[in-house]
Protein backbone atom coordinates (compact mmCIF):
# COMPACT_ATOMS: atom_id res chain seq x y z
CA UNK A 1 0.00 0.00 0.00
CA UNK A 2 0.99 3.75 -0.76
CA UNK A 3 -0.36 7.10 -0.42
CA UNK A 4 -0.40 9.13 -4.00
CA UNK A 5 1.34 12.00 -4.17
CA UNK A 6 0.00 15.25 -4.25
CA UNK A 7 0.13 15.66 -7.74
CA UNK A 8 -1.85 12.62 -8.73
CA UNK A 9 -3.87 13.19 -5.98
CA UNK A 10 -5.00 16.67 -7.48
CA UNK A 11 -5.61 15.47 -10.96
CA UNK A 12 -8.17 12.50 -9.78
CA UNK A 13 -9.89 15.11 -8.15
CA UNK A 14 -9.79 17.31 -10.94
CA UNK A 15 -10.72 14.31 -13.24
CA UNK A 16 -13.82 13.43 -11.09
CA UNK A 17 -14.76 17.68 -10.14
CA UNK A 18 -14.19 17.07 -6.63
CA UNK A 19 -13.77 20.80 -5.12
CA UNK A 20 -10.19 20.77 -4.15
CA UNK A 21 -9.34 23.98 -2.26
CA UNK A 22 -6.71 26.46 -4.45
CA UNK A 23 -3.59 25.05 -3.54
CA UNK A 24 0.06 25.43 -4.90
CA UNK A 25 2.73 22.91 -3.62
CA UNK A 26 5.89 24.66 -3.09
CA UNK A 27 9.24 22.56 -3.52
CA UNK A 28 11.56 25.97 -2.75
CA UNK A 29 11.20 29.29 -1.36
CA UNK A 30 12.03 30.62 -4.53
CA UNK A 31 8.32 29.61 -5.67
CA UNK A 32 6.53 31.32 -2.73
CA UNK A 33 6.03 35.07 -4.44
CA UNK A 34 4.33 33.45 -7.68
CA UNK A 35 1.90 31.62 -5.42
CA UNK A 36 1.21 33.86 -2.81
CA UNK A 37 0.13 36.44 -5.64
CA UNK A 38 -2.25 33.98 -7.19
CA UNK A 39 -3.68 32.41 -3.85
CA UNK A 40 -3.92 36.08 -1.70
CA UNK A 41 -4.30 36.02 2.05
CA UNK A 42 -4.77 34.70 4.76
CA UNK A 43 -2.91 31.24 3.72
CA UNK A 44 -2.09 28.35 5.29
CA UNK A 45 0.90 26.41 4.85
CA UNK A 46 1.13 23.10 5.44
CA UNK A 47 4.01 20.32 5.10
CA UNK A 48 3.06 17.46 2.31
CA UNK A 49 4.71 13.91 2.97
CA UNK A 50 3.25 10.66 2.18
CA UNK A 51 5.12 9.80 5.49
CA UNK A 52 2.91 12.51 7.94
CA UNK A 53 -0.62 11.70 8.84
CA UNK A 54 -1.04 14.51 11.20
CA UNK A 55 0.89 17.59 10.50
CA UNK A 56 0.13 19.47 13.51
CA UNK A 57 1.78 17.23 15.78
CA UNK A 58 4.86 17.38 14.57
CA UNK A 59 4.75 21.65 13.54
CA UNK A 60 4.27 20.90 9.79
CA UNK A 61 1.01 23.56 9.61
CA UNK A 62 1.00 26.99 9.73
CA UNK A 63 -2.27 28.74 9.31
CA UNK A 64 -3.38 32.47 9.45
CA UNK A 65 -0.43 33.57 7.24
CA UNK A 66 -1.16 37.32 6.49
CA UNK A 67 1.78 38.27 4.75
CA UNK A 68 4.78 36.87 2.02
CA UNK A 69 7.11 37.67 4.97
CA UNK A 70 5.30 34.95 7.20
CA UNK A 71 4.72 32.51 4.79
CA UNK A 72 8.91 32.78 4.38
CA UNK A 73 9.41 32.85 7.77
CA UNK A 74 6.12 30.02 7.99
CA UNK A 75 8.48 27.44 5.36
CA UNK A 76 11.94 27.43 6.72
CA UNK A 77 10.11 26.50 10.24
CA UNK A 78 8.00 24.05 9.43
CA UNK A 79 10.53 22.60 7.59
CA UNK A 80 13.65 22.36 10.79
CA UNK A 81 9.70 20.92 12.76
CA UNK A 82 10.31 18.18 9.94
CA UNK A 83 13.97 17.62 10.07
CA UNK A 84 13.79 17.42 13.78
CA UNK A 85 10.70 15.34 14.87
CA UNK A 86 10.59 13.24 11.12
CA UNK A 87 13.89 13.47 9.94
CA UNK A 88 13.48 10.32 7.67
CA UNK A 89 9.74 11.58 6.42
CA UNK A 90 10.05 11.85 2.54
CA UNK A 91 9.11 15.71 1.44
CA UNK A 92 7.36 16.38 -1.60
CA UNK A 93 7.19 20.15 -0.84
CA UNK A 94 5.34 22.21 1.31
CA UNK A 95 1.85 23.23 -0.07
CA UNK A 96 0.19 26.50 0.33
CA UNK A 97 -3.45 26.73 0.54
CA UNK A 98 -5.93 29.77 0.46
CA UNK A 99 -8.19 29.72 4.09
CA UNK A 100 -11.52 28.44 4.19
CA UNK A 101 -13.92 29.23 6.77
CA UNK A 102 -16.73 27.11 8.18
CA UNK A 103 -17.72 23.78 9.36
CA UNK A 104 -15.00 20.86 8.81
CA UNK A 105 -16.86 17.86 7.87
CA UNK A 106 -14.93 14.17 6.84
CA UNK A 107 -15.67 12.20 4.05
CA UNK A 108 -14.06 8.81 3.79
CA UNK A 109 -14.06 5.65 2.04
CA UNK A 110 -12.72 1.99 2.39
CA UNK A 111 -12.81 -1.06 0.27
CA UNK A 112 -14.70 -3.66 2.09
CA UNK A 113 -14.12 -7.62 0.76
CA UNK A 114 -18.11 -7.93 0.56
CA UNK A 115 -19.61 -4.81 -0.15
CA UNK A 116 -16.85 -3.22 -1.84
CA UNK A 117 -16.98 0.73 -1.63
CA UNK A 118 -18.23 1.89 1.65
CA UNK A 119 -18.49 5.22 2.14
CA UNK A 120 -19.00 7.33 5.35
CA UNK A 121 -19.47 11.02 6.48
CA UNK A 122 -19.17 12.74 9.68
CA UNK A 123 -18.33 16.12 11.54
CA UNK A 124 -14.48 16.95 11.35
CA UNK A 125 -12.42 17.02 14.74
CA UNK A 126 -13.66 14.97 17.98
CA UNK A 127 -16.81 14.52 16.47
CA UNK A 128 -15.03 11.77 14.43
CA UNK A 129 -12.40 10.80 17.15
CA UNK A 130 -14.05 10.67 19.96
CA UNK A 131 -17.93 10.78 19.36
CA UNK A 132 -17.82 8.19 16.02
CA UNK A 133 -20.48 10.49 14.93
CA UNK A 134 -20.62 9.14 11.53
CA UNK A 135 -22.94 7.47 8.85
CA UNK A 136 -22.23 5.19 6.13
CA UNK A 137 -23.20 3.61 2.53
CA UNK A 138 -22.55 1.59 0.01
CA UNK A 139 -21.90 3.19 -2.97
CA UNK A 140 -22.91 4.12 -5.56
CA UNK A 141 -25.21 6.57 -3.90
CA UNK A 142 -27.53 9.47 -5.39
CA UNK A 143 -27.83 12.70 -4.10
CA UNK A 144 -31.13 12.09 -2.02
CA UNK A 145 -29.08 9.21 -0.91
CA UNK A 146 -26.34 11.71 0.31
CA UNK A 147 -28.68 13.80 1.63
CA UNK A 148 -30.00 11.34 4.44
CA UNK A 149 -26.82 9.96 5.31
CA UNK A 150 -25.49 13.85 6.00
CA UNK A 151 -28.92 13.93 8.08
CA UNK A 152 -28.37 10.77 10.06
CA UNK A 153 -25.58 11.83 12.24
CA UNK A 154 -26.42 13.39 15.95
CA UNK A 155 -24.58 16.63 15.52
CA UNK A 156 -26.33 17.55 12.03
CA UNK A 157 -27.87 20.64 13.75
CA UNK A 158 -24.40 22.16 13.42
CA UNK A 159 -24.83 21.84 9.61
CA UNK A 160 -28.24 23.31 9.55
CA UNK A 161 -27.95 26.35 11.98
CA UNK A 162 -27.49 25.71 15.31
CA UNK A 163 -27.24 28.53 17.68
CA UNK A 164 -28.23 31.42 15.02
CA UNK A 165 -25.10 29.78 12.67
CA UNK A 166 -26.19 30.19 8.62
CA UNK A 167 -27.22 26.31 7.81
CA UNK A 168 -24.14 25.04 5.16
CA UNK A 169 -24.64 23.92 1.76
CA UNK A 170 -26.48 20.51 2.53
CA UNK A 171 -26.10 19.55 -1.35
CA UNK A 172 -22.53 20.35 -1.86
CA UNK A 173 -21.39 18.11 0.86
CA UNK A 174 -23.98 15.82 -1.13
CA UNK A 175 -22.36 16.37 -4.33
CA UNK A 176 -19.01 15.04 -2.80
CA UNK A 177 -20.18 11.73 -1.42
CA UNK A 178 -22.04 11.06 -5.00
CA UNK A 179 -18.78 11.83 -6.85
CA UNK A 180 -16.42 10.17 -4.67
CA UNK A 181 -18.43 6.92 -4.28
CA UNK A 182 -18.11 7.13 -8.66
CA UNK A 183 -14.53 7.95 -8.00
CA UNK A 184 -14.50 4.75 -5.95
CA UNK A 185 -15.99 2.36 -7.73
CA UNK A 186 -14.05 3.38 -11.06
CA UNK A 187 -10.80 3.04 -9.40
CA UNK A 188 -10.39 -0.39 -7.61
CA UNK A 189 -6.75 -0.02 -6.67
CA UNK A 190 -7.82 2.77 -4.49
CA UNK A 191 -8.74 1.01 -0.86
CA UNK A 192 -9.31 3.96 1.09
CA UNK A 193 -9.78 7.73 1.37
CA UNK A 194 -10.00 10.89 3.19
CA UNK A 195 -10.97 14.02 2.68
CA UNK A 196 -10.78 15.85 6.16
CA UNK A 197 -11.56 18.16 6.58
CA UNK A 198 -13.82 19.16 4.16
CA UNK A 199 -14.90 22.97 5.13
CA UNK A 200 -18.61 23.74 4.43
CA UNK A 201 -20.09 27.11 4.31
CA UNK A 202 -23.58 28.68 3.00
CA UNK A 203 -21.97 29.04 -0.18
CA UNK A 204 -19.35 26.10 -0.88
CA UNK A 205 -18.04 22.64 0.31
CA UNK A 206 -14.24 22.42 -0.36
CA UNK A 207 -11.83 19.66 0.42
CA UNK A 208 -8.89 21.04 2.17
CA UNK A 209 -6.73 17.74 2.94
CA UNK A 210 -7.09 14.12 0.46
CA UNK A 211 -5.75 10.96 1.47
CA UNK A 212 -5.46 8.09 -0.97
CA UNK A 213 -4.19 5.23 -0.34
CA UNK A 214 -3.78 2.44 -3.44
CA UNK A 215 -2.73 -1.10 -3.45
Amino acid sequence: MQQLNFEKTKKLLEKYKLPFVKSFLLKSEKAISSAVSKIGFPAVLKISSPDIVHKSDVGGVKLDLQNQEQVLSAYSEILKNIKRKKPRAKIEGLLLQKTESGQEVIVGMKRDPQFDAVLMFGLGGIFVEILKDVSFRIAPIYKQEAIEMIKEIKAVKLLTGARGKKPVNIEAIANILVKTGKLALENKKILQLDFNPIIVNEKTAKIIDARIIVE
